[in-house]
């Protein structure tokens, strides 16, 4: 169980892994489903916020010399962030994308309690819909 832990949260980070693969195994093995839901959340919400962290040390200064991206580049995308805010956070469980979501939010500097607020019930309600689908499909007890 805390495989599904450490595999979560790395998952959420830049780790190129599927916690999703790993989470719907781990209930296909008919380990705990409660025990699953808990700490596949709690380890990709805690990866997700360090995401976020990563984001939030960065500095412009950085991008612009390091990844060759412009000042008016990072403001046109800080436009878009600052449009969607805080909803991207419920969106940082989803593959390849969310770990940018979750760090462009702690670039930009978007609200920390907010972001990790939504992206703990974003999070919670991937797994909790992965385990409600075994349960429907009669794959765990």
């Amino acid at each position: 169980m805390w495989g599904l832990f450490l595999g979560s949260f790395l998952a959420a980070t830049v780790v190129p892994f599927s916690s999703d693969a790993l989470y719907a195994g781990v209930l296909y093995a008919g380990c705990n489903p409660v025990a699953c839901l808990l700490l596949g959340t709690l380890g990709n919400w805690l990866g997700g916020l360090t995401s976020f962290g990563i984001g939030w040390l960065g500095r412009w200064e950085w991008i612009e010399k390091w990844f060759h991206v412009s000042r008016e580049k990072l403001e046109r995308q800080r436009g878009r962030i600052n449009r969607w805010g805080i909803w991207l956070a419920l969106l940082t469980w989803l593959p390849f994308v969310g770990d940018v979501f979750a760090i462009a939010l702690g670039f930009y500097r978007i609200s920390p309690v907010k972001c990790g607020l939504l992206m703990l019930v974003g999070k919670f309600l991937r797994f909790l819909g992965w385990t409600l689908l075994f349960y429907y499909l009669g794959w765990t007890l």
